[in-house]
């Protein structure tokens, strides 16, 4: 999910004292290095947030440590009203600051209370979206801590847990919905993954139902919001109400899947999005996961995290009401975050392929909670409640302009078709509204797998690159009036 910090979703499960959620006492100051500037308390009155904190690289510097100087540890997580300040958006120090009650968010809370909660997970990055997604399937961002260009376009060239799986004869299966984000990966564009990608509401119910889902799945979610099937990404101003319909129902779709007794669902978010939470980030014992440093003009290391982040694990193999804190190694400063995922999926499927990097290798591991019982529960909810409250008092509002993560989207989508060689590139995102966004990434996405599907059954190369070329005419927008693509 995108872009929620762990105190601003579950922190006033006030029936949870075993959660380190909040107290109510906690506050940052409108300017942290003033001891007389005034407070701005948490609050449980998150509702709808419209517009989008800050969660730049530099924006969560400033909200981790108050100023440009990094070297306090334990973090003092001080600065998030005064960088919300600093936006000049009115409301905005209020909303970074407050917090869901537990019946706005009734899937979690129920999740919650029924399954297992880790209060110690932290992205992996303290900056944007895309780096932190990269983490989670290959545990480093490639010296990414934004955008950049030529990865975009090349694909990022990390070996990825996909590809460990792959090595193993073990499957993989990735459920997108607009646009697969994980396409920014060189490898999975590769022809015999192709067949690994899955429109979610064509196959995802038919392949559990059937008990036909691969040995790992990723769920990617609605990323632009359109009135027919709005954003259920958790993504200001997405509405979070939709996040938990779509939570809801992948997870009653895997409870009634004849192979829920053999699964584990783990949902988590990429980063915090600039909400508050008062866990301090680890800041020292983080390793560099490859030795790349980040491009200027913050020359980031990867030696710290970033904020604590939502994240459950489901599954009738661990025990109601759980709640995992720090991991108990393999090192003394490891700590959960997103390559914890790869780390744990080589540990849960014995696999002896190397680790992705010093990352996954350090990152705790959360395998051993699944060899607590001796059998699976029989008492797991076959139904989570209803999501009665709309949380957004308007429909999706197609003509707005794109977040960043969805220009990135985008850019990804022109790479696939072949129109990162024209010269509207890389600003093709800046001129689309999301409507046009959502229709051209669709497009995109299928002529791309339709291309590769085509050239595997005329017998090309497994291990050859899909890659589009257009046709000579320009496209700057979702038009489909462009000519035709080959895939060579």
């Amino acid at each position: 999910m995108e872009n929620r910090s762990f105190d601003h979703m579950l922190g006033w499960l006030k029936n949870r004292p075993d959660i380190d959620g909040l107290s109510g006492s906690e506050f940052n100051r409108v300017n942290a290095s003033d001891s007389g500037s005034p407070p701005v308390y948490v609050s449980d009155e998150a509702f709808f947030i419209d517009s989008d904190p800050g969660h730049s690289i530099q924006a969560i510097r400033e909200q981790i440590f108050g100023s440009n100087d990094t070297s306090a540890n334990p973090a003092p997580m001080n600065g998030f009203v005064q960088q919300a300040e600093a936006m000049g958006v009115d409301g905005m120090s209020k909303n970074v600051m407050s917090g869901f009650k537990p019946d706005l968010v009734p899937v979690y809370s129920e999740l919650a209370n029924e399954f297992t909660v880790m209060d110690r997970w932290f992205a992996s990055v303290p900056a944007s979206t895309q780096p932190n997604r990269f983490y989670v399937h290959s545990a480093t961002s490639h010296g990414a801590s934004s955008n950049v260009r030529k990865d975009l376009i090349n694909g990022f060239p990390q070996k990825t847990i996909f590809d460990s799986l792959d090595e193993n004869d073990l499957t993989f299966g990735i459920y997108y919905q607009n646009i697969p984000a994980t396409l920014f990966f060189k490898s999975l564009r590769k022809l015999k993954n192709i067949v690994k990608f899955h429109n979610y509401a064509l196959k995802f119910k038919l392949h559990a139902k059937r008990g036909k889902l691969p040995n790992y799945v990723v769920i990617e979610q609605r990323y632009f919001d359109v009135s027919l099937f709005p954003a259920n990404d958790d993504h200001p101003s997405h509405d979070v109400a939709r996040g938990q319909k779509f939570v809801k129902e992948v997870y009653e779709t895997l409870r009634a899947s004849p192979q829920w007794k053999e699964m584990a669902l783990l949902i988590t978010y990429d980063e915090h999005g600039g909400f508050y939470d008062h866990v301090p980030t680890p800041v020292s014992g983080v390793p560099n996961p490859d030795g790349i440093i980040g491009p200027p003009p913050f020359y980031f290391n990867f030696e710290r995290l970033g904020v604590r982040v939502p994240t459950l694990l489901i599954s009738p193999w661990v025990d109601k009401g759980t709640v995992i804190h720090e991991p108990s190694g393999p090192t003394p400063s490891s700590q959960y975050e997103h390559s914890s995922i790869p780390a744990t999926v080589k540990k849960l499927f014995n696999l002896p392929s190397n680790f992705l990097t010093k990352r996954d290798a350090w990152a705790g591991t959360f395998e051993n909670y699944f060899y607590l019982r001796d059998t699976p529960r029989d008492d797991c909810p076959e139904k989570l409640p209803e999501v009665t409250t709309t949380l957004r008092p308007w429909g999706p509002k197609e003509d707005v302009k794109l977040s960043e993560f969805q220009i990135e989207l985008i850019q990804l989508a022109s790479q696939l078709n072949g129109d990162h060689v024209l010269n509207t590139y890389p600003h093709i995102g800046k001129m689309m509204t999301v409507g046009e966004a959502n229709r051209y990434a669709e497009d995109a996405v299928e002529r791309f797998l339709e291309a590769g599907r085509t050239a595997l059954m005329a017998g090309a190369n497994e291990s050859a690159l899909v890659t589009m070329r257009p046709s000579l005419s320009t496209r700057t927008s979702g038009d489909d009036s462009s000519g035709k693509y080959e895939a060579y």
